[in-house]
């Protein structure tokens, strides 16, 4: 491999592993009780472990954190509880899916069973694949 080529991928390796950083529990230990115990700012988290290959704005997201809740862990997230696959949901849909095996060419199409459960489409055909 060309050594210009080689460069272009390392250098893209370390912008995609800066993106999608994560900061492991004790890296998250270290940067709290540093800003607790010495005041450091991110930029000289960064600057005093460059081994970590943080970033400013990645130590940064975490410190407005601890601030903002007093911990380093992660917010929770408060995510729509799923309804569409609720027992009874399955239970419906596999009696109207199952219902026709007895009858020789003939079916029920997800959108058939869609409209007579009231059941997205999208939800009717993840329901007969996993469940």
């Amino acid at each position: 491999m060309a050594p210009e080529i080689r460069h272009i991928t390392e250098t893209s390796l370390q912008c995609l592993s800066a993106i999608n950083m994560v900061f492991n529990d004790e890296d998250r230990i270290l940067i709290k009780k540093s800003l607790h115990l010495k005041g450091y700012t991110a930029k000289r988290l960064t600057d005093k472990f460059p081994e970590k290959s943080w970033t400013k704005r990645g130590v940064n997201k975490l410190l407005e954190n601890l601030r903002d809740t007093s911990t380093v862990d992660r917010r929770p997230v408060s995510s729509r509880p799923r309804s569409a696959r609720t027992e009874e949901n399955v239970e419906t849909v596999n009696d109207l899916a199952l219902s026709q095996e007895d009858k020789l060419q003939t079916h029920r199409t997800v959108r058939e069973i869609s409209r007579e459960t009231g059941i997205h489409q999208s939800s009717v055909f993840r329901i007969i694949c996993k469940d």
